[in-house]
């Protein structure tokens, strides 16, 4: 067995596919969310170094898509909304002129799968949810490298992912297992003592469980730090996203969830460190600004200059570090619980939390409501195909299941949707 069996990333490890000789084409998908939007940041001053083949949204942001679509000049674009091909192609009119070709569209639930199993060379897979992992493994089975932003892909669907990728494959792309990539290569995989994770803590750092009960929906969509979509911002006030994390930890770098550790850092300079068996600590240190890591996961194994501001180390900084309290926020330890369960438990966790964060934004569920009953949907269904060669099927069942009893508990009187992944598969 070689040092890095078993390890998803490794910042050592070097793509077989031969790095290209000038500009990089790359696919971005999610392209109108927050990952995507930066990505494009990234790509457009970076002219010289990086062009977009082709975007992916959901639909929601049609005209955005156009303007992104005509700016970047891509040959595809891809919808995941069939309804909104009209609209689409009405708003591309809008921004080419007579005479230019429109990019050719791609447009249903299998779109941003096939989009990314077009030719280029890296897939920035900035897609939000579990509809996001058909893409993924996508882009792996068409030796692209694969940029991953999308958590909920590999927490759902790790077995398929780790069957399908190739040594240095997948860059991670996350603030967190960004640095933990950067800071892993200043030591040998044996000299690893334990990988902590750092969260900002989100809007409710130091209340008690008590003191969230009343918290609103305005309250938790106001992060201190970042700027985010509700459900990860939902996510980061219940925490429910560093739990996601510590999985992601655990599956990139094959470190056992006993050895990864989470801390509050409220200040979010600090992206995580490596802690080596000789008790030195190594952090990856930036202010907080996705274009940093989305720019180490397109122009890997190189940096792009200037990706993003860096410290100012002509003023004073204070960077503070507190123990997470696993009482008001038990929704890491319950990940490292259904992260070792394996199988599909992790996918459960994840379903059923989208759905009840859907639940406590339309007003059916208390904060504390949330995590309370995913908990309780993951102790019925949790052990689901645990110890078993995982499946496509078995995962978009689980997760159908998961979002159909989530929905039950938290009052949704709406049949539940078909798991997302179903959706691109």
């Amino acid at each position: 067995m070689t040092e890095s069996s078993g390890v998803l990333a490794d910042p050592r490890l070097r793509y077989s596919a031969a790095p290209p000789e000038g500009v990089r084409e790359v696919v971005i998908l999610g392209s109108t969310g927050s990952i995507g939007t930066q990505a494009i940041d990234v790509v457009l001053a970076n002219p010289g170094r990086f062009r977009v083949t082709g975007l992916s949204a959901a639909g929601g942001r049609v005209e955005l898509l156009a303007m992104q679509a005509h700016r970047l000049q891509v040959r595809t674009v891809a919808i995941a909304q069939e309804g909104k091909v009209t609209e689409l192609r009405e708003a591309l009119r809008t921004r080419y002129g007579v005479g230019e070709a429109l990019p050719e569209i791609l447009a249903g639930p299998d779109a941003a799968a096939e989009l990314a199993g077009r030719p280029c060379h890296t897939v920035l897979n900035g897609i939000t949810g579990s509809i996001g992992l058909a893409p993924t493994l996508a882009a792996l089975r068409a030796g692209h490298v694969l940029a991953l932003a999308n958590k909920e892909s590999l927490i759902v669907g790790g077995p398929l992912v780790a069957a399908l990728a190739k040594p240095g494959q997948i860059i991670p792309v996350d603030s967190e297992h960004s640095a933990l990539f950067q800071a892993l290569l200043g030591g040998t995989r044996g000299e690893i003592g334990k990988l902590i994770v750092t969260a900002s803590g989100g809007p409710f750092r130091g209340r008690t469980r008590a003191e969230l009960a009343d918290v609103t929906r305005e309250q938790a969509l106001n992060h201190p730090t970042w700027d985010m979509g509700p459900v990860i911002t939902i996510n980061s006030a219940t925490l429910v996203n560093k739990g996601l994390e510590v999985i992601e930890a655990h599956l990139l770098y094959g470190i056992p969830f006993d050895r990864i550790e989470v801390v509050v850092h409220p200040q979010s300079y600090i992206h995580s460190m490596v802690e080596f068996t000789d008790g030195s600590t190594l952090a990856q240190l930036s202010p907080p600004d996705m274009r940093m890591p989305i720019a180490l996961g397109l122009g890997w194994p190189e940096r792009v200059p200037q990706a993003a501001p860096a410290v100012d180390w002509t003023r004073a900084h204070t960077w503070e570090f507190f123990p997470l309290d696993t009482d008001a926020f038990p929704s890491v330890p319950l990940a490292c619980h259904v992260g070792s369960l394996g199988g599909t438990a992790p996918a459960v966790y994840n379903a059923a939390n989208e759905e009840c964060v859907d639940a406590f934004l339309a007003g059916l569920l208390p904060f504390t409501g949330i995590v309370d009953t995913v908990a309780r949907v993951v102790e019925e269904q949790g052990d689901a195909f645990a110890g078993t060669s995982l499946t496509l099927p078995d995962v978009l069942e689980a997760e159908t299941r998961a979002r159909v009893r989530a929905r039950e508990l938290a009052g949704l009187s709406q049949p539940a949707p078909v798991a997302n992944g179903e959706a691109t598969v």
